[in-house]
């Protein structure tokens, strides 16, 4: 009997087949084209949204990156879901047992996770934004100006030049310090004399000098006072604030001008033995004190 049927069988084999291919190969061929259409799609809207908030002045530079990519996977997982349904897939099922499968894989995958959800924050909480020169204290060692903030990681260009793909959770988990965030910056430097100088003439003399440099702000005002008296010589402090974007400048700027104005002011007693630099240090309360009563 098996015998006869064998035969049978294999003489429907072909007819099964042009079936299955009239019924299904229409179906796959629609699936591929939505996914094409989609994959293009997605692209094409995720540029559109960039262009369209780089053009709206409401939406922060931070946020831009990251809302494009939001769009773009959000299209492709319809279009994913749209082309299974196409084939016959139900993906009522489907999307259960994904979720089953992504909970497998996020356990996988916490690195990754971890750094969308570092991502998340950072744009919620917004300690930067494109175009600050930030520094990570611990870790890594961080520090450059922030290009993008993306769904995974952090773009930072360092001093040198060098782009930085920094993930999220490497910035997010450790303290840092974001060198742009006020609209000021302390800077200092210490003139030493020989104890014969002139204090009062050289407090003037630096006075002026921050005085006419437009990267130095009037308020707060700058300061100039005796830090340190010792048997043979004077030391003095002069603290201002400036712009953050040329504070850098400044800091070159100031060595060298205090010590050609103090030894052009017709004094030898006042030309300075040494100026130097000074970077107060985050437990000097003399930073924010002064800050707060000038504001």
């Amino acid at each position: 009997m098996d015998a006869t049927l064998a035969p049978q069988n294999l003489d429907a084999l072909p007819a099964m087949i042009w079936t299955w291919s009239v019924d299904f190969l229409p179906r796959i061929a629609t699936a591929a084209f939505i996914l094409f259409i989609g994959i293009v799609a997605a692209r094409w809207l995720s540029r559109f949204v960039l262009r369209l908030a780089e053009r709206t002045t409401h939406i922060d530079p931070t946020v831009e990156p990251m809302l494009a990519s939001v769009v773009r996977y959000a299209i492709l997982i319809l279009v994913f879901l749209a082309a299974l349904s196409q084939i016959g897939i139900q993906t009522a099922s489907l999307l259960t047992v994904l979720g089953a499968a992504g909970l497998a894989v996020g356990l996988a995958l916490q690195g990754t996770l971890s750094n969308i959800a570092a991502g998340l924050m950072l744009l919620w909480l917004r300690p930067f934004r494109v175009g600050d020169y930030v520094e990570v204290v611990a870790g890594n060692a961080i520090s450059g100006t922030v290009k993008e903030v993306g769904l995974f990681a952090c773009q930072i260009e360092s001093f040198e030049g060098i782009l930085i793909f920094a993930p999220n959770s490497s910035i997010w988990n450790f303290p840092l310090r974001n060198h742009s965030g006020n609209k000021e910056r302390l800077v200092g430097v210490t003139v030493v004399m020989t104890q014969e100088a002139d204090i009062a003439r050289a407090r003037a003399v630096l006075l002026d000098m921050m005085a006419n440099d437009p990267n130095i702000l009037k308020i707060p005002a700058a300061d100039v006072f005796v830090d340190r008296l010792t048997k043979g010589e004077i030391t003095l402090t002069c603290r201002f604030w400036a712009v953050p974007s040329r504070v850098g400048e400044v800091q070159r700027w100031v060595v060298e001008e205090a010590r050609r104005r103090l030894a052009g002011a017709e004094s030898e007693a006042l030309a300075p033995h040494q100026v130097v630099r000074i970077i107060p240090g985050d437990s000097d309360p003399s930073r924010l004190l002064a800050h707060k009563v000038a504001a």
